[in-house]
């Protein structure tokens, strides 16, 4: 009997093993299928759409991410990971202060504007979680608030940069600017992507320049004399 319990127990184990890792590649697909679908059908898709697009049926994604709000969580972890990635990327890439910002500002427009529908899908939180990021700790809105603390870090420290090579000592406000510079980018390109296209809609490189410039110097250095 003992010569054949270590082999039940490797038995069981491989069958657990292979199970797990059925149910991690199928997790994968659904969201695969689930990112296209919402893409495609816009932000306000459901549940039942988005399986139909999938070619599946509703309880399928229910059984791997409970509901509509568990499979926006884990498609959020997904897409704001490559936002991240591009976004610090892109700051980290430039060696002046002003052209960080201009950087990550240009690659956050572009990853929002490759696919709109998905953005506001990812995105629909709270506002707490820029004005009170103690508050967003689970979920997208904890993936969405870890993303804002790196990439407000990377401005904190490109701010530092700038004060000390010009000699400047940061007012008792200055800290709060990289979090507000955050929310001016975020409100600004949501407006942008709301508008319709027309001749009066600035273009996306148009759009980085002035609020780059709105951030690092005010409003009057975009204006037309």
């Amino acid at each position: 009997m003992n010569k054949i319990t270590p082999d039940i127990d490797s038995a069981t184990d491989g069958r657990s093993a292979r199970w797990q890792a059925h149910r991690s590649q199928r997790h994968e697909e659904l969201l695969k299928l689930a990112r296209k679908a919402v893409h495609k059908l816009g932000p306000q898709v459901s549940m039942e759409e988005i399986a139909a697009h999938a070619k599946t049926s509703k309880p399928v994604y229910y059984r791997y991410f409970g509901d509509k709000e568990g499979l926006r969580q884990a498609l959020g972890a997904v897409v704001i990971s490559d936002f991240r990635d591009s976004i610090i990327a892109a700051g980290l890439a430039e060696g002046d202060e002003a052209g960080a910002l201009r950087a990550m500002v240009t690659a956050y427009l572009e990853l929002a504007k490759g696919s709109p529908n998905l953005y506001f899908f990812v995105t629909a939180q709270t506002p707490d979680v820029l004005t009170a990021p103690d508050r967003a700790a689970t979920g997208s809105t904890g993936a969405l608030n870890a993303f804002f603390d790196e990439v407000t870090s990377l401005m904190n420290e490109r701010l530092s940069a700038h004060f000390a090579a010009h000699t400047l000592t940061p007012s008792n406000a200055t800290a709060l600017w990289p979090r507000a510079a955050l929310g001016m980018i975020r409100s600004a390109g949501e407006l942008w992507l709301r508008q319709p296209e027309a001749p009066g809609k600035p273009s996306l490189n148009e759009l980085a320049e002035a609020l780059s410039g709105w951030l690092t110097h005010g409003i009057s250095t975009n204006s037309r004399s």
